[in-house]
């Protein structure tokens, strides 16, 4: 028996400086990605939209609340953002209420709230406080109490997918705005003693849409709205032009935000009573033309302004009639006064691009908007939709 324990003693010393160069070293081994984000401090690791799969195997959840005040880059308003993380990837759906007071609902379908802290006092200005609550045992309900109604432009839902890198989950972004200051209006008929804002499109490092033989929709735009001010001017306005020379408003190598947002802070900042931006449209199909007044209705007044500028410019320049359209170009959005853009005609079409080339045409453009000026101060003093200036 002694004899056969020493065999055995023999044997391991024997094969262990063979097994120990075959012991594996586990620090060349590759980690996978999820490996390495989890060995970095991440808590949980998400594969796919369907469901977290960490050691706990959380269920779809609201697992996070946060909320902060921002100031937006291109109004200068206060912007309040809530930030709620999940675990799955969500679907929302949003509704505003209008009683017992405005609320925006914001619904997280198949995601219940976790452990969180469920009410939330937020800025008070901009909105007043957030309730997380479950609805029908299957899905979260996010209810925030604002001041007043918010129209559509006013707030944002939108969802983002996990973010490895950055180490975040899946998460639901509600973004609120301040809403813009409202001017009250009582329009008198005439332009007399009136401030305008006329804003020459484009200019400077920014042509503008190029008519096939060359013409620049800087150069027109600019040539009529000198025009507009010399009719305005004699007419007894004061009429601030945002450019009176071929040069950028906000100054060369500017974003378009900033080109656009230094337009309309000339306006906003003497409180003009009117917002003229003049344009020439173009189209890949040179055979489209005619002529288009474009508003954003977020006075009154905006839509009126259009069509009585519209109708004076079809009038008078026989060209087709594309209409007054609601749109939603940033400087007649993001301008306090009633304000229209005018597309006289198309720089694309070779018809038009000639006309818009001659005094005639641009003499024309500038009478008409004139006369759409007058007009609509006169019918807008008549209207009920004023207020106090």
């Amino acid at each position: 028996m002694l004899r056969f324990k020493v065999c055995i003693i023999a044997l391991v010393l024997f094969l262990m400086p063979t097994l120990l160069c075959n012991t594996v070293d586990l620090s060349t081994v590759p980690i996978t990605a999820a490996k390495a984000a989890a060995a970095q401090g991440e808590v949980k690791v998400y594969k796919g939209d369907t469901k977290a799969t960490d050691s706990k195997n959380r269920r779809a959840e609201v697992i996070a609340v946060r909320w902060s005040v921002q100031t937006d880059a291109d109004t200068d308003l206060k912007k309040v953002r809530v930030v709620l993380d999940t675990t799955v990837a969500p679907k929302v759906k949003t509704s505003m209420v209008s009683s017992p007071v405005p609320r925006l609902v914001v619904d997280i379908d198949g995601i219940v709230p976790g452990n969180i802290v469920r009410e939330y006092k937020l800025d008070g200005a901009v909105a007043e406080s957030a309730v997380i609550a479950v609805i029908s045992g299957k899905s979260t309900r996010v209810t925030i109490d604002l001041p007043e109604l918010l129209d559509s432009n006013d707030y944002r839902v939108f969802t983002l997918p996990v973010d490895v890198v950055n180490k975040k989950t899946y998460r639901v972004v509600i973004d609120i705005s301040e809403k813009m200051p409202m001017m009250k209006f009582n329009f008198t008929p005439g332009i007399k003693g009136k401030t305008l804002v006329i804003d020459p499109g484009h200019g400077g490092s920014d042509s503008g849409a190029v008519g096939l033989n060359g013409t620049m929709e800087k150069t027109v735009t600019l040539a009529t709205a000198n025009k507009l001010q010399e009719l305005l001017e004699k007419a007894g306005a004061k009429v601030l032009m945002t450019r009176t020379i071929d040069r950028d408003v906000f100054g060369p190598n500017a974003s378009a935000v900033e080109e656009l947002k230094a337009r309309t802070v000339v306006a906003n900042n003497v409180k003009a009573d009117l917002f003229i931006s003049i344009h020439a449209d173009a189209f890949t199909n040179r055979q489209v033309g005619g002529t288009s007044t474009h508003y954003y209705p977020k006075t009154p007044y905006d839509a009126m302004f259009a069509k009585c500028v519209q109708e004076f410019l079809v009038s008078d320049l026989g060209l087709n009639d594309r209409g007054a359209k609601a749109s939603n170009f940033y400087v007649i959005r993001r301008t306090y006064m009633p304000a229209i853009l005018v597309e006289m005609a198309f720089i694309s079409n070779p018809e038009e691009e000639k006309l818009l080339n001659t005094e005639a045409f641009t003499t024309k453009v500038a009478q008409g908007i004139y006369n759409g000026v007058d007009k609509f101060f006169v019918q807008a003093s008549v209207s009920r939709i004023g207020g106090g200036k």
